[in-house]
């Protein structure tokens, strides 16, 4: 799929992503997560897509460990940036941990329960008024 460490950007065309806080929590998500060495980083703008919230990434981590190792870090990087409240989900397991704040939904996944998932896959559809097909 993607190459260890690549940072891939799925962004949608619309004009409309004016909300700075949704994109300076969303640089410091990514920040985190390069800090954690977590794998094929993939960024989905889904504002206007759902009320989920502005951004989706997903990532992945090489085991149960370095999953839950990406998740702590991040949260405690969310934590010390003011963003303490976000969900957290699946934690305990460290197949899938998914981390909400709001603006930015973030999965952690180990690489084979992120093949079965391939949410990524279902968030990235191409954009049926865009007339875009890639």
């Amino acid at each position: 799929m993607h190459a260890k460490g690549n940072v891939v950007g799925v962004f949608s065309k619309s004009a409309g992503r004016g909300d700075d806080a949704a994109d300076r929590a969303l640089q410091l998500v990514l920040a985190s997560l390069e800090d954690s060495k977590a794998e094929d980083i993939v960024t989905i703008n889904i504002a206007g897509k759902s009320a989920l919230g502005d951004y989706m990434v997903v990532v992945s981590g090489r085991s149960n460990r370095h999953v839950m190792a990406i998740a702590d870090h991040l949260i405690s990087d969310l934590k010390d940036e003011g963003l303490g409240g976000a969900r957290v989900e699946g934690l305990e397991s460290a197949d899938w941990v998914l981390i909400d704040t709001g603006d930015i939904i973030i999965h952690v996944f180990r690489p084979e329960v992120r093949e079965f998932y391939n949410i990524e896959r279902m968030w990235a559809a191409p954009e049926i008024e865009d007339g875009t097909v890639h």
